[in-house]
């Protein structure tokens, strides 16, 4: 549903209070409604100051979420400005003083299945509008929103503002369509703004694999990542992402030297780039429990592409165990794999020479490491296990075309990419065409480092899952842990590499066990820094046997950021349910009413138990339950509790 508005200032601004601080008169309006009615967002052509400018509002259930903020591009081109007989000055607000040509509105409401996930089924379902502008050298257009007729169409050029709104969040993005002149864009930033509301607190991390911080909308030490979750003083969770950020340049949020309350899009630097164009997608959820921002996260696969693969039987999600790098530690590790019911073996950094010299081969392994490939490839088709390696970007971006056709006929099963540059457009572009190459042979991929999703595993699943995560590689501390699934999470799969017998832990052993709920990547690494010889016959690993790496249906059954966290998920008829708390002991009361009406399950809990006399601390109990009792989860402070739910048959 979507509304056009044109009235008198003073109805103007009744009518969009809640979205806008003010409308200066003569603006036009165009309002979109999510097909629930519970988001509308705004946008509006407002005459301020002897210019147009563009700007835009978003309401959830009535609450303001996004006050009037502005919208715009930043171009600069010399050969563009002169045609346009602009300055240099007004191109780097070059959506200032846009003529309005028209508006389309359309809607989608379709499903579709995707290859794996957090749920076998995605609704893709949205309203859009379409608003269309030109930019000319003489400004003579009107400012209530109606085309003007007398300028010059032999020298403009056109931009679209594409808006959607879904139950789940509204995104809008930035397209230059082709232009008969070919217009080569030089962009130098967005004034795309989000103004929230007083009182609005931000969970703030510097960069992809730091640490959280709460801090209000002032004095923040540098930019924050995205996705950036916001708590609001009117009881509202927001969160602010990307979504298809393929060729463009990475966003984070800044905030605005001249206004209170508000955040700037900061991209990463400069975009070179010829019409047809779109920009990356600007996304705004919201919800009134911060669980509901996790079960909606569909949305930003949704702004992407469908699969651009037709065959894509060869990728197969599963657990992964990382190897020492000779041939005795990886077969090891190959029987361990098999023996507890994991899906592959890793050889990570090293195994070809260091992996920041130029002079490192990644064609060959390294004459100084007792392994030998083929042979472990073999032993490990044997046993029904892959293998995957890691490839630093240094070798990825000099022998990339000679890597994949080798790795494909040596049988290797995926790729690990490390230290991978982000951010710049250049950078982003190189990498998602090596995530395309990559599928051309058959190559499963993982990225390392400090690339975060915006939904390209939708266009091109073998990409499976990436860090941009502060994993337990660094042991974060518990609360870090209650943080995570409602912020990192929101983007997509991360690879957070689950620890389970190291020593430096900060958590206790359920709380692990859990994780493998907790945090969903498609790819799940196992005991990162362990070996097989960590493993004394602890009963509890069966959980990790057991537990899938996708699934059929997701639930946040209760949760509080920084708090504690309970996540249902369903793989076929079982159920696997993880919950953690920070570094506070809590008890929490879990209804099973996810559950089969009508149907009993056997409930195997794994719980800590500080009384044992083991190593682990992690008993294991047996319920039969059904749908309409309900357990309690008692967790001391840093732990956690794993259950497995299986029907009776």
């Amino acid at each position: 549903m979507y509304l056009k508005f044109k009235v008198p200032a003073c109805l103007l601004f009744l009518f969009i209070a809640c979205c806008f601080r003010s409308v200066a008169q003569d603006s036009t309006g165009y309002q979109l409604l999510s097909p629930d009615k519970n988001f509308v967002i705004t946008v509006a052509h407002k005459q301020h100051a002897g210019k147009k400018q563009l700007v835009y509002g978003v309401t959830y259930k009535g609450k303001p979420i996004i006050l009037e903020s502005e919208l715009g591009v930043k171009i600069e081109n010399n050969l563009f400005e002169s045609a346009l007989a602009i300055t240099n000055d007004s191109s780097k607000v070059w959506f200032d003083n846009l003529v309005f040509t028209g508006v389309q509105r359309s809607s989608k409401n379709e499903s579709w299945k995707p290859l794996y996930g957090e749920r076998s089924l995605i609704e893709d379902h949205y309203n859009e509008m379409m608003l269309s502008f030109e930019k000319n050298g003489q400004d003579n257009g009107q400012a209530d929103g109606h085309a003007a007729p007398d300028y010059d169409r032999r020298s403009s050029y056109q931009v679209q503002l594409i808006v959607r709104a879904y139950d789940s969040g509204v995104a809008f993005k930035y397209f230059f369509p082709e232009n008969k002149n070919g217009l080569f864009m030089h962009i130098t930033g967005e004034q795309t703004e989000f103004t929230l509301p007083e009182g609005s607190m931000a969970y703030f991390e510097g960069w992809a694999q730091g640490a959280y911080s709460l801090l209000p909308l002032a004095n923040w030490p540098g930019e924050s990542e995205r996705p950036l979750t916001l708590h609001l003083k009117n009881g509202l969770y927001v969160a602010l992402l990307e979504a298809q950020m393929v060729d463009y340049a990475r966003t984070k949020f800044k905030l605005s030297e001249t206004k209170r309350n508000t955040l700037e899009a900061s991209i990463y630097g400069d975009v070179d780039a010829i019409t047809p164009f779109g920009t990356s997608w600007r996304v705004i959820m919201a919800a009134e429990k911060p669980g509901h921002l996790i079960e909606n996260n569909d949305l930003i696969l949704n702004l992407n592409p469908a699969s651009k693969l037709s065959n894509t039987a060869w990728i197969k999600p599963g657990k992964v165990i990382r190897s020492g790098l000779t041939t005795k530690d990886a077969k090891a590790c190959v029987d361990f794999a098999a023996k507890h019911h994991l899906q592959y073996v890793h050889l990570d950094a090293g195994w070809y020479g260091p992996e920041m010299k130029v002079s490192s081969d990644a064609s060959v392994v390294s004459p100084e490491k007792d392994l030998a490939m083929q042979e472990l490839i073999a032993y490990g088709r044997s046993k029904g296990i892959g293998i995957l390696i890691y490839v630093n970007q240094r070798a990825l971006y000099s022998q990339m075309d000679k890597l994949f056709p080798l790795y494909q006929k040596w049988g290797i099963k995926g790729i690990k990419f490390g230290f991978v540059q982000i951010g710049s457009n250049r950078w982003s572009h190189w990498l998602h065409e090596a995530v395309k190459k990559a599928a051309e042979f058959e190559l499963m991929v993982d990225i390392h480092d400090e690339y975060r999703p915006t939904g390209f595993s939708r266009t091109y699943p073998n990409l499976l899952s990436q860090e941009g995560i502060r994993g337990n590689e660094e042991f974060p501390d518990a609360t870090h842990n209650t943080i995570l699934p409602f912020t990192r999470g929101l983007a997509g799969a991360g690879d957070y590499t689950i620890c389970y017998f190291d020593p430096r832990l900060k958590n206790t052993h359920a709380h692990q066990l859990a994780l493998s709920v907790v945090m969903y990547s498609p790819f799940q690494f196992l005991f990162w820094y362990d070996k097989p010889s960590a493993y004394q016959n602890e009963p509890e690993i069966e959980f990790f046997e057991k537990v899938p790496t996708v699934w059929d249906q997701t639930i946040v059954t209760d949760g509080s950021i920084g708090e504690y966290i309970t996540t249902a998920r369903r793989s076929g008829q079982d159920w696997f349910v993880g919950s953690i708390t920070n570094n506070d002991a809590r008890t929490l009361t879990l209804s099973l009413d996810f559950l089969q009406e009508g149907k009993k399950y056997t409930a195997s809990i794994y719980a800590d138990d500080p009384a044992l006399k083991t190593r682990t601390k992690v008993s294991i109990q047996r319920k039969v339950v059904d749908n309409n009792q309900t357990l309690e989860i008692k967790m001391p402070a840093k732990g956690g509790q794993a259950i497995w739910f299986t029907p009776i048959k």
